[in-house]
């Protein structure tokens, strides 16, 4: 099992993220990944910590596909694995109809056509084999209706690797599956390693499509919180406000996936109550109101020992990398020590 690093939203992240990059590259980490929401976006550090690093892999945690047009992400990913000199990961997801319609402005859609697509042009444009052009329900390249004046059109810049690994974010059973059927690696968050039983089938079902069967190096590489001290019940603490908004704020009633999720691991009670109370702004009473079960779960919390004794469930899951939200230099060292 590698160890990846997720610097996330980058504006709410400790001011030494390159001191903990610098720290990852050195103890053997496999990669740095970076996140967007409505905030800062996930490119920008990325390359930031890119141009302070040698070794080490870069990859977003994601780049949201509504937010560019996939010849845009694929402009994007081809220059930084130029610049990188091959390192580059590009994570995609569909994010959610609340940032995408409240931030973007644009239509959700039906996400998993929309994914379907936006790979497919993404890897034509990479391949440079033939001028781009698709016709789809979300995308259309040359765009019919317009002036008339576009017309197919190829890659300037030739891929430092055209088939350069394309990961995808997903937690709902027809993504999974999606994901396992287009991409090189999943990127999943709020993973519970027990609860691999439920996802393996999603997982089997993608692998069956693609030609050849499961592909050898497909990564599987869920996101995990680790806050490591000796109180165990501080260090839940510092997760369950993360889980209370997603689990409760990020998204309407009847459409969140991280509420679905959760239901799916079992706690259907907690998790409407968690939604009720953040909903009506009792915040506060949501955090409360996240179980230490769930956290533990999804999460790695408490003493070093602890941790070590919680690690091979992670490995038994089938888990090919694991990307820490580890927030400081002192525990990345101890996570390199207890994993690599």
């Amino acid at each position: 099992m590698r160890l990846g690093l997720n610097f996330g939203y980058w504006g709410s992240e400790p001011t030494d993220n390159i001191s903990i990059a610098l720290e990852a590259e050195r103890l053997g980490y496999h990669s740095l990944w970076t996140a967007e929401a409505y905030g800062s976006d996930a490119v920008t550090p990325l390359t930031w910590l890119a141009a302070k690093t040698e070794r080490i892999n870069v990859g977003t945690a994601i780049m949201q596909m509504p937010a560019r047009t996939p010849a845009m992400t694929a402009m994007t990913a081809a220059t930084l694995d130029l610049l990188t000199g091959g390192r580059f990961l590009l994570g995609l997801g569909v994010s959610g109809p609340q940032v995408i319609e409240g931030w973007h402005g644009v239509a959700y859609g039906k996400p998993l056509v929309r994914t379907r697509e936006y790979v497919e042009i993404v890897r034509t444009v990479l391949k440079r084999e033939r001028p781009l052009e698709h016709h789809g329900e979300h995308y259309d390249i040359p765009v019919r209706g317009g002036t008339g004046l576009g017309k197919p059109l190829k890659l300037i810049v030739h891929p430092r690797r055209p088939d350069l690994p394309i990961y995808l974010a997903a937690i709902g059973p027809k993504n999974v599956a999606l994901a396992a059927e287009l991409a090189d690696g999943w990127l999943p968050v709020f993973f519970s390693p027990h609860r691999m039983g439920i996802f393996r089938g999603y997982l089997e079902e993608g692998f069956a499509k693609r030609a050849g069967g499961p592909p050898a190096g497909f990564d599987i590489a869920p996101s995990v919180a680790v806050v490591i001290g000796k109180d165990v019940d501080r260090c839940r603490m510092r997760v369950k406000p993360n889980l209370a908004l997603y689990i409760g704020g990020m998204g309407a009633r009847g459409r969140n996936f991280y509420n679905d999720l959760a239901c799916r691991y079992g706690y259907e009670e907690e998790a409407r109550k968690i939604q009720d109370l953040y909903l009506s702004g009792k915040k506060e009473e949501a955090i409360a109101a996240v179980p230490d079960e769930l956290v533990d779960e999804v999460a790695l919390c408490g003493p070093r020992e602890r941790i070590r004794d919680l690690l091979p469930a992670w490995r038994a899951a089938g888990v090919t990398t694991m990307i820490c939200h580890a927030t400081s230099v002192d525990d990345t060292q101890t996570m390199a020590d207890l994993v690599l």
